[in-house]
């Protein structure tokens, strides 16, 4: 892949503007354009399922929005990031903490990620020379940018010592939104991001809750369902009784008194609508 010299009349105008502005850009791919919305999205390395899950779902959550996904490339909740917003369509930007040669590159299992974040519009980004080794200082020198270029930062999952509350801290030193998802109090993972949100962040707990920090105006999910239950069939609404409870999807169509192909197609169609969910043999209320 081909690393290019950025000249400063087109770095990003928001690197511009931090206390510390970058001295060289290099570049591998294309910058998606600025009228975009960056959103940073940063969390941790050793990441539960419980990280993964809330990550997965806020990003497909954003789909169809002019929105572009920064990270770090680093394992855990960046690379999760970088590959959910890609699946969701959407263009992603890779700090890397280190130079962009092959040979520089860190972490090396993301090398073949490479090829995919291009492809799909975005690109790497680094102020070290295209040769340089990461180093322990390199990844919150880079921290400095993810944060700049970005509207607003979400953590999801941080320990109480980690790289990702120094991009906290950046985000609020350069006035841009500190956006962060509660976590068990009895998991390490969340000891840092419960930490910021006593400290004032603002907790968020689905995708409408990142797209309204972002600017727009969007129908909560609570809304959206309540919508969608209002405007039920007769079919649906003993749907809907039956299942106050999971039931097996046999039970269902045996409770709902139909043939078998028209229930399980009112049942897929409920499913496509997004009223009910089928899960391990059960079928229960989305």
């Amino acid at each position: 892949m081909e690393i290019k010299k950025l000249p400063k009349n087109k770095f990003p105008k928001a690197l511009l503007e931090i206390p510390q502005p970058p001295e060289d850009l290099w570049i591998i791919g294309e910058l998606p354009s600025e009228d975009l919305i960056h959103l940073c999205v940063v969390g941790s390395r050793k990441f539960t399922s419980y990280g993964k899950e809330v990550c997965e779902k806020i990003i497909a959550g954003l789909k169809g929005y002019p929105i572009v996904i920064v990270s770090g490339f680093a394992m855990g909740i960046d690379t999760i990031a970088h590959k959910k917003a890609m699946q969701a369509g959407l263009r992603t930007i890779v700090f890397p903490g280190s130079g962009l040669s092959l040979e520089a590159i860190h972490p090396k299992t993301n090398i073949k990620l490479i090829n995919e974040v291009v492809e799909s519009g975005g690109c790497l980004i680094s102020e070290f020379e295209p040769d340089f080794k990461a180093t322990q200082w390199s990844f919150p020198m880079r921290n400095r940018l993810m944060a700049g270029i970005s509207k607003a930062v979400l953590i999801i999952e941080a320990e109480e010592k980690s790289g990702t509350l120094i991009t906290a801290r950046l985000t609020t030193e350069y006035n841009r939104d500190l956006l962060v998802v509660p976590g068990s109090v009895f998991s390490s993972n969340s000891k840092g991001t419960n930490r910021l949100l006593h400290q004032g962040a603002t907790p968020v707990t689905c995708s409408e809750d990142v797209l309204e920090a972002l600017g727009f105006e969007v129908a909560k999910s609570e809304e959206k369902q309540k919508k969608l239950f209002a405007d039920l069939s007769p079919e649906e609404k003993r749907v809907v009784d039956l299942l106050r409870e999971p039931m097996s999807k046999d039970d269902v169509i045996r409770a709902m008194k139909m043939s078998t192909p028209v229930a399980n197609a009112l049942l897929s169609i409920m499913e496509i609508k997004e009223l009910i969910k089928e899960e391990l043999g059960e079928v229960r209320l989305a």
